[in-house]
């Protein structure tokens, strides 16, 4: 009798062992499943951070020929170490204007230099040393704009321009990091044609004046550097 009771028992622990394994088993995907809800989620937040595409030459005419249509502000802010300069830009030339908005807004000209001083000339901005705003640009995405220069615009004193890309090309396409100001007294006209003018200074021409006179070295580079603190939105 005792040798059945405990052939009893014995197979009970048996079953209760099994159910036990079982139980272990059918628990081991839920056990992975935490790690593959924070990969989803990660992967989501990362999508959801970036609210635009990177822009490449493929893709750069047709986001920014929508984004001009949501975003019609065209009046900016530039505060430099000498002042400020409030520029109009134009909606005929709506690329470039969208381009500049688009910058301005993903805080790309922040922290840039007037990199390029040429007085009675043009002072030239949007570049740096600084690593990091070749971080920004590498984020954004790297593309070219064509030039636009059939809309009667002239490098008169005072306009701003985009200037040629640095990469040999048959159609002047513009750098869409960089652009300058006209500050020469009568203006730059044998510019006329190869850059697009896209807007003009409304006010603080006077601050050009101040920073087209700053010292240069030989390649025309300030010898303090000059930056740009911000560029902001004002209408």
């Amino acid at each position: 009798m005792r040798i059945l009771m405990f052939i009893g028992v014995f197979f009970i622990f048996l079953n209760c062992e099994d159910k036990q394994s079982r139980q272990k088993k059918s628990y081991s995907p839920v056990d992975s499943l935490p790690s593959k809800v924070n990969q989803v989620k990660n992967n989501t937040v990362e999508k959801e951070t970036r609210k635009f595409p990177k822009l490449t030459d493929k893709n750069a005419m047709d986001f920014f020929l929508e984004y001009e249509k949501e975003h019609k502000e065209n009046k900016v802010r530039i505060t430099t170490d000498f002042g400020t300069i409030d520029i109009l830009l134009f909606n005929e030339t709506k690329f470039h204007r969208a381009n500049f908005i688009f910058l301005t807004k993903q805080k790309y000209f922040d922290n840039t230099q007037f990199y390029r001083i040429v007085n009675n000339f043009v002072i030239q901005a949007g570049n740096s040393d600084d690593i990091s705003i070749a971080e920004k640009r590498q984020k954004i995405g790297q593309y070219l704009l064509p030039t636009d220069t059939n809309r009667g615009y002239l490098h008169d004193r005072g306009v701003i321009s985009m200037p040629s890309s640095e990469i040999e090309n048959p159609y002047k396409l513009a750098s869409p990091y960089q652009f300058f100001i006209v500050q020469k007294q009568g203006g730059a006209h044998h510019l006329d044609g190869n850059y697009t003018v896209f807007g003009r200074v409304i006010d603080g021409m006077d601050v050009v004046d101040i920073i087209a006179a700053q010292e240069t070295d030989g390649s025309e580079w300030p010898l303090k550097n000059i930056y740009i603190r911000k560029v902001e939105i004002i209408d």
